[in-house]
């Protein structure tokens, strides 16, 4: 199988932990360059690496089929137009961009210069949302009327530096972790009726957005979903409820604090959920109350990369399509707006 040559923009975090071990997984992928800024860390963790100071000179490199951008949220729109009009296909962590706008501006280029574009919304292949998407596949709760998303933590003070937790373009958690509740909701469910949301800022010093709820509206069905920085002790990851039965689970998917351990895909056991996280199950199968855990799915996140990779290669169609995360920024920008406006609004489209 030829390979493609991958070239990385931005060597922080996202990139050293979320995305070179994860690209370094998966066979139809070559690691070739990133851009490093200043400092050496990506030079000292990956010696047989390419790496340069300057993102034209990784885009001059006619080796490189895909550039993945892994910098600031609001950097996003003008390092994707740029790799797209170098003609590489592009992957873009999340979110896509500020604006839908902006993202359907990329959508336009990528289909006009005949490119693949996606973007890193890797938590569909957390193993909790795999094991959800079975269940309601499988019909064992019956017509669910519920479904509520928690993605809490417990960070009291923001972390100096972090340009997350910083007032700006694209900053805050609804920006962060909301894209991935947004993106799985949609999944599930595609596009809502109206959405609803309250953002907050809730620690002391903070100067973005680190709390909020948003209901989305879909004709049967009612859907929360929720974060915050100040939730010390465990809440549920997923509640769902059905006319036949509801599913609670709690615990992270446990890629993320495995890949911050420094270890990588395919280690033993890789995504499998110790059996204390399972989530519990209670509906009505046959004609028989059943009561008892689930065996979490293992998590998959190369299958992110394997997918894009066979789209460039025309033998799969793309799994994240960048329609998708631009509806994602749309209900964004929707709840900011609804917050202002302290009102529910109607989704267009």
């Amino acid at each position: 199988m030829e390979q493609i040559d991958v070239g990385v923009i931005g060597s922080g975090l996202s990139a050293r932990v979320f995305h070179l071990p994860v690209i370094g997984a998966v066979p139809a992928l070559r690691l070739r360059t990133v851009v490093e800024r200043r400092g050496d860390e990506i030079r000292r963790l990956y010696p047989a690496l390419g790496v340069v100071r300057e993102v034209d000179e990784l885009l001059r490199d006619a080796a490189i089929g895909l550039v993945v951008i892994t910098t600031p949220n609001g950097s996003h729109f003008e390092l994707a137009q740029k790799a797209l009009l170098a003609d590489k296909h592009v992957v873009v962590e999340k979110p896509f961009t500020v604006t839908s706008t902006q993202a359907q501006q990329l959508i336009d280029l990528a289909q006009a210069r005949n490119r693949v574009l996606s973007v890193y919304h890797n938590r569909r292949w957390d193993g909790d949302f795999l094991t959800v998407q079975r269940l309601l596949a499988g019909g064992q709760l019956g017509r669910l009327v519920e479904y509520e998303s928690h993605f809490d933590r417990f960070r009291a003070r923001p972390r100096p530096g972090s340009w997350r937790e910083q007032a700006g373009e694209g900053t805050g958690m609804l920006y962060d972790l909301g894209s991935h509740l947004i993106d799985q909701a949609q999944v599930l469910f595609g596009r809502p009726r109206m959405i609803g949301a309250d953002i907050r800022t809730q620690r002391d010093d903070a100067s973005a957005d680190d709390s909020f709820d948003l209901l989305l509206h879909y004709d049967g069905l009612k859907v929360m979903l929720k974060a915050g920085m100040l939730v010390r002790g465990p809440s549920p990851r997923f509640i769902l409820h059905g006319t036949a039965g509801s599913f609670v689970k709690y615990g992270l998917d446990p890629q993320e604090d495995a890949l911050r351990r420094g270890l990588v895909p395919p280690a033993a056991d890789w995504g499998v959920e110790p059996a204390a996280q399972w989530g519990r199950l209670d509906t009505e199968i046959g004609g028989l109350h059943v009561a008892g855990q689930v065996e979490t799915l293992a998590g998959a996140y190369p299958e992110f990369y394997r997918n894009v990779a066979a789209a460039i290669a025309g033998r799969e169609a793309l799994a994240v399509r960048p329609e998708q995360a631009r509806d994602t920024i749309r209900l964004i920008e929707l709840a900011l707006a609804s917050n202002a406006e302290r009102r529910t609004l109607a989704v267009d489209g």
